[in-house]
């Protein structure tokens, strides 16, 4: 068995503005990262016209640096939009799998 690593947490109260460092997070079941626009409502924007059962987005750090290698395509954890930036988490693998970050259960499903 694996065992990643969470490399940063990020939110934004609302749509387009500028995602925050969080040092910690509380996430609340079936709602999502407390303080984030997913957690606070649907009037603080989303991305999809789906309805949305996402409650926190996750990313690998590894998709990240390879787009840097093989796009010269360079983002910042800021910029990527998601909420988990993980490290040595092979996230297609948790696809409709449940799984841990710390002390909180998620299941892994697909972004459309």
């Amino acid at each position: 068995m694996w065992q990643g690593q969470l490399l940063s947490i990020h939110t934004t109260p609302k749509a387009r503005a500028p995602m925050v460092e969080q040092s910690t997070a509380e996430l609340i079941a079936g709602v999502g990262i407390k303080g984030d626009r997913y957690a606070i409502g649907t009037d603080t924007g989303t991305y999809s016209a789906q309805p949305d059962v996402r409650e926190v987005t996750l990313i690998e750090v590894e998709t990240l640096e390879a787009f840097a290698r093989d796009h010269d395509i360079t983002l910042d954890a800021q910029e990527h939009r998601r909420n988990l930036t993980t490290r040595d988490v092979p996230l297609n693998h948790l696809v409709g799998r449940r799984f841990r970050v710390g002390d909180v259960v998620l299941e892994g499903g697909r972004l459309n």
